[in-house]
């Protein structure tokens, strides 16, 4: 095979990220012996409209949970929905067999939530704006 041909971009061409994406898979499959990979979705709608008005992305692999993106309108914050959101997300993982899970944060987001939802950090990093850092978290499921 000859040296590839490089290409920096800001979005992946949808046949080229499914390309790259494949090609992970299948060297975890022969790698692992078995795929277990599944996407994870928990959607809020409002009852009346059907409009998105929050959810959970992530997926579950190899034991763990992944926590893509978490969102909840504004004017639902702090009423219990988004602790539901993530306590179906983890039910699920469990369900799959995951024991534990794993997500980043900003700093300006959600670290106290997490926490307030039994997850710990264990590392950050510091970011832009200044004082800004991502901040790592996990929990046992």
């Amino acid at each position: 095979m000859s040296e590839p041909t490089l290409t920096l971009g800001a979005a992946a061409d949808p046949a080229d990220a499914e390309a790259i994406q494949a090609g992970l898979a299948r060297f975890n499959a022969e790698t692992a012996g078995y795929v277990d990979a599944k996407p994870l979705t928990v959607v809020a709608r409002d009852p009346l409209s059907g409009a998105v008005v929050g959810g959970i992305l992530g997926r579950t692999s190899f034991g763990l949970l992944f926590v893509d993106t978490i969102h909840l309108d504004r004017r639902l914050r702090g009423a219990g929905i988004g602790s539901r959101m993530l306590a179906m997300a983890e039910e699920e993982a469990r369900r799959r067999g995951c024991r534990r899970a794993v997500l980043y944060t900003i700093s300006f987001q959600a670290p106290g939530f997490y926490a307030r939802n039994g997850w710990r950090t264990f590392g950050e990093i510091p970011c832009e704006p200044p004082g800004t850092s991502r901040v790592f978290m996990t929990k046992e499921l």
